[in-house]
């Protein structure tokens, strides 16, 4: 299914007010139930990450930072069993993921001789079994299943999903007796950036010569599409030729090699 430029800007548009919840995203479905599902929780994700990434600055800095500590500690104080940092994230508009990682690291700061390496950050965040305070485990753990945009949680998703798409993509093209290489065999053929798949004999799609085909499990709108154009396609076309992306439905107006 394609999307229409103008039905992308109204969803992007009714996502400025919208939390980032699940209740968010079941209020979502309802505004626009021809849509499916996953096209929504994609662009949900993608504007999502965008507002986060415009307002990353000010949660880190030293005031901000010391300001989320004391409040969280005066809430555990009245009651540690309330959600306190995942209620503190939604108040104050930032990941709830990333609001627990900015607790964790000043908590650590303070209790260990040494500050704390990313690598005990990332494993504490994906295992809150392994923080020394109960309390602030049981708090991360909150923060961890309730975000739907970030976090180790989301991470695991969307490898399983991107691997997925994968796997269909691979069935559909011998489905089709279509002769291809996948990444692992341009690896071993001493590749260094690859696409997912190069088509030994090349096909028309559209009027368009497709050499390669790289698989992404999300929405191509005009952002996603200049970055992978930047980072990965540029390559791709210069040593391959021509493409085909395969993902989650497009806008009309995406740019097509």
């Amino acid at each position: 299914m394609i999307l229409t430029k103008a039905q992308y800007d109204e969803i992007a548009q009714c996502l400025v007010s919208v939390p980032p919840t699940r209740q968010s995203l079941r209020k979502l479905k309802q505004r626009f139930p021809s849509q499916s599902q996953a096209t929504l929780l994609s662009i949900f994700s993608q504007e999502y990450q965008k507002h986060i990434k415009r307002t990353h600055a000010k949660h880190h800095t030293s005031e901000a930072i010391e300001s989320y500590y004391q409040r969280y500690l005066n809430g555990v104080g009245k009651n540690g069993a309330a959600p306190v940092l995942l209620e503190l994230a939604n108040e104050v508009d930032y990941a709830p993921s990333l609001m627990a990682r900015i607790i964790l690291e000043r908590f650590l700061q303070e209790h260990e001789e040494t500050p704390p390496s990313k690598s005990v950050i990332n494993s504490m965040l994906r295992d809150p079994s392994q923080i020394p305070d109960g309390v602030l485990a049981n708090q991360v753990y909150q923060c961890v299943v309730n975000d739907c945009c970030y976090g180790p949680l989301v991470d695991c998703i969307k490898h399983a999903i991107g691997h997925e798409h994968e796997v269909l993509l691979r069935d559909l093209l011998l489905e089709k007796n279509l002769s291809f290489l996948d990444e692992d065999q341009l690896r071993a053929k001493g590749y260094d950036k690859t696409p997912d798949f190069i088509l030994q004999v090349p096909v028309a799609v559209e009027g368009h010569i497709i050499h390669w085909i790289e698989s992404k499990a999300s929405f191509g709108d005009e952002c996603s599409h200049h970055a992978y154009l930047h980072d990965q396609f540029w390559s791709y076309w210069n040593s391959m030729g021509s493409n085909r992306r395969i993902g989650k439905p497009r806008m009309e107006e995406q740019l097509k090699i």
